[in-house]
């Protein structure tokens, strides 16, 4: 549930932090970066089992609160570390702002209140529009990413597999359509903020860590204005939520964060965002396993024709020019910098 911020070289799932200008030099790891993603992939997959078992506990705001909280904790830990420095633009901030808005706080809060009525499997694959949302969009706000008939043709692909998922030709019979709405919403909104991210926050000479969790922080402190207007202090503290809500921020918002800066490092944004295809796979086997949802064939069916869609569009030609990898960020610092987090749910 990508990072909390946006993506960077194309319109991705979930989306991710923000695009710097430097990345430093990618340090000599102890872990293969294979185990890496397995476990990014496992984190942020079993995100939405982590929200559903949360608001079993608290108010959806109060799961978002917490979550972003502890995220933030992990991230500033890890910024006194390396001893990175806040962004010292007042503008920047103001950009940060918009951002934390719509890759953190909204999207978080709305995966939050959808799963009071939809199962954590339906959010996940939801979760997995991300990069349709992102290709839609972009072609609108972006004069500079114009669709292909591949893009386009993912974008009609995706779509069959959303009317798949929902049951269209049942009428949506049995589905939530309040909860699957902000579901979907959700996933929207982290285009949204990543095409805000890639008009303002390039080239700010600040790091990818350090713009992920001023962001972090921003949104933390937008969600404790206003969770308090309209939930009140808990009563008492459930243990497996509020494990729940701990793991959610501490592993899934800011290790997960951790993880893939890494990955983009090491391995390169293309790599490293191949880690969008496994979230709806693995919420899906979390949420049969482990919380005994009910799966019908056309969800995992339906799943699959998404990514597949989603797959397309992110794909290019091989014949791309100089000037259309320089757009897309690929191959650069801060393509790859705003590739951080880019999928998280």
């Amino acid at each position: 549930m990508s990072a909390p911020s946006a993506p960077g070289t194309r319109p991705a799932a979930v989306p991710s932090p923000v695009a710097p200008s430097r990345l430093p030099r990618p340090a000599r790891r102890s872990l293969d970066w294979r185990v890496r993603f397995a476990a990014l992939s496992l984190i942020w997959g079993f995100s939405f089992l982590l929200i559903k078992v949360g608001t079993e506990g608290y108010a959806p705001f109060q799961v978002t609160w917490g979550r972003l909280l502890f995220g933030t904790l992990v991230l500033v830990a890890a910024m006194a570390v390396r001893r990175e420095r806040l962004p010292r633009s007042g503008r920047t901030w103001v950009h940060l702002f918009v951002a934390a808005f719509f890759l953190n706080a909204l999207p978080f809060s709305l995966f939050a209140y959808a799963e009071l009525t939809i199962p954590s499997t339906l959010a996940g694959i939801c979760n997995a529009t991300s990069p349709l949302w992102g290709m839609a969009l972009s072609v609108v706000a972006l004069s500079e990413d114009r669709p292909t008939r591949r893009r386009v043709a993912g974008l009609g692909l995706g779509f069959i597999g959303v009317l798949t998922v929902l049951g269209a030709w049942q009428g949506f019979a049995g589905l939530d359509l309040r909860g699957t709405a902000m579901a979907l919403l959700a996933s929207l909104s982290y285009p949204v903020g990543w095409i805000h991210v890639r008009r303002t926050l390039a080239g700010t000479g600040a790091s990818t860590l350090s713009l992920t969790g001023s962001q972090l922080f921003v949104a933390t402190v937008q969600l404790a204005l206003i969770t308090p207007l309209f939930t009140s202090v808990p009563a008492r503290f459930p243990l497996l939520p509020t494990l729940a809500v701990i793991a959610l921020g501490a592993l899934g918002t800011g290790l997960a964060v951790l993880l893939q800066y890494g990955l983009v490092q090491e391995v390169g944004p293309t790599t490293a965002q191949m880690v969008t295809y496994f979230i709806p796979v693995i919420a899906t086997a979390a949420g049969v396993a482990v919380l005994g949802e009910e799966l019908s064939w056309n969800t995992p069916a339906g799943a699959l024709v998404v990514l597949a869609g989603a797959a397309l569009t992110q794909s290019r030609a091989r014949g791309s020019t100089a000037a259309s990898r320089r757009i897309t960020g690929a191959g650069t610092d801060a393509g790859a910098g705003a590739d951080v987090g880019r999928t998280q749910p």
